[in-house]
């Protein structure tokens, strides 16, 4: 399979839980079905995908091999995503991570009772643009997270 067709199912995939996440109701097996059939094969994916390019086992399918990739340059990260193999990679981890914020995002709001209709733009900003969504979620779940500890006695 190559790196397109792999970076094109993990986008579907990605896609098919967030309508799951954000259009279905919230059962216990929907929300299950979107941490482990979602976000862990997303991270099953990622975590074999990351050993098969570290060890060479796998082509970057760039030019050069993705020779001089490090984490710790700006330099070596950008030989990394110079490959198909470093962006594809690379974007399976944020389309793990944002759908995992996106489950904890509904989850909380569900907890908190805030509607779906409020949650639906912030889950969305989430799935384009993760850490935005998160951090809009965070200035807006604050009010009501006070207000619930509150009433539990916590300060």
């Amino acid at each position: 399979m190559s790196w397109a067709a792999l970076f094109g199912f993990a986008n579907l995939w990605a896609l098919v839980m967030w309508v799951v996440l954000i259009a279905m109701p919230r059962k216990k097996l929907a929300l299950a079905a979107v941490m482990y059939a979602g976000v862990g094969l997303l991270c099953l994916a990622y975590a074999a995908l990351l050993v098969l390019l570290v060890t060479g086992t796998l082509s970057g399918g760039g030019p050069g091999g993705g020779r001089g990739a490090s984490f710790t340059t700006i330099e070596g990260v950008r030989a990394i995503f110079a490959t198909d193999g470093g962006v594809t990679v690379g974007w399976i981890h944020y389309l793990a991570l944002d759908l995992f914020a996106g489950l904890w995002i509904a989850r909380d709001a569900d907890a908190k009772r805030f509607s779906r209709l409020v949650q639906a733009p912030i889950l969305l900003l989430t799935f384009l643009a993760g850490p935005f969504g998160l951090g809009i979620w965070l200035l807006v779940r604050e009010r009501r997270a006070r207000a619930v500890g509150n009433r539990r006695g916590i300060s």
